[in-house]
């Protein structure tokens, strides 16, 4: 059984939904009428890109390319990361990549050889959706870890600056800092995977119940998927932390004020 086809008046039909929340912002001085006219658009603009590039993506089907792609999406990510908490790009570029790179390039190897059992490991049609996931939600505990982390930081300063002086190694005082933002990027997931099923339905799982597979082999998917973004989630948010300290921190521990966009920048 196939899924029912939208057409493309019924999609003009999906976006007048959008008239309640201009509605609500007009009436309740919101002000957000404007930033979600800019981001329905530019969603609008970026899925039909998306969509044709996959299209013909698909149909090559090439490792190479597959690979490629994966990468531009790591390099995307990782701007995504580093300019919305703003930090300088120059130096923590590369290992917030390698963060991405091994929280969810590993996984995903892992995942497609001994959960999915693919033939062809770099087939497009589940390389691409499932690293999507794995990124999408990793770039979301990294956005909030490392910010968290550099904050906290420079809120604590003294503190951080009086264990120093207590002769506390580099790695001792930054510790408590690491562990309280690895678990606050982590929440998310967990509450995510204590309540879907019963709470929410996942996309994945809908999907493909839409798409005509039964509820069971869906559900066999999410689960997957689930375990899978944790754990992508959990090596990414810990490894970007670790490795970008090595670039932020002197060698007698103090926090490098230039790794901070100006405000200039």
């Amino acid at each position: 059984m196939e899924a029912y086809d939208i057409s493309y008046l019924s999609l003009v039909a999906c976006f007048l939904l959008l008239a309640i929340p201009l509605l609500v912002s007009h009436y309740l001085k919101l002000g957000i009428i404007r930033e979600t006219v800019v981001s329905a658009s530019r969603m609008t603009l970026q899925l039909v890109f998306v969509g044709f590039f996959l299209t013909v993506l698909f149909d090559l089907n090439n490792s190479i390319v597959n690979l490629l792609w994966l990468f531009v999406m790591i390099l995307m990510a990782t701007h995504a990361t580093i300019n919305d908490i703003g930090l300088d790009m120059k130096k923590l570029l590369l290992p917030t990549v390698l963060s991405f790179i091994v929280g969810n390039f590993l996984i995903l190897l892992y995942f497609n050889t001994f959960v999915v059992n693919l033939e062809n490991l770099f087939d497009a049609r589940y390389l691409i959706p499932i690293f999507g996931m794995f990124l999408g939600n990793s770039l979301r505990g990294n956005l909030v870890s490392i910010s968290n982390f550099y904050d906290s930081i420079r809120r604590n300063e003294n503190r951080y600056l009086y264990s120093l002086s207590l002769g506390a190694k580099k790695s001792e005082a930054i510790l408590p800092y690491a562990r309280k933002s690895i678990k606050l990027a982590l929440k998310p997931s967990i509450a995510s995977m204590s309540t879907v099923g019963i709470v929410s339905l996942p996309g994945m799982m809908t999907g493909q119940i839409i798409a005509g597979s039964s509820p069971i082999l869906a559900i066999k998917y999410q689960m997957a998927i689930m375990i899978g973004i944790y754990v992508s989630t959990v090596m990414t948010v810990t490894i970007g932390i670790f490795m970008t300290i090595r670039s932020s921190f002197d060698d007698y521990g103090i926090l490098k004020e230039d790794i901070f966009k100006s405000k200039i920048d």
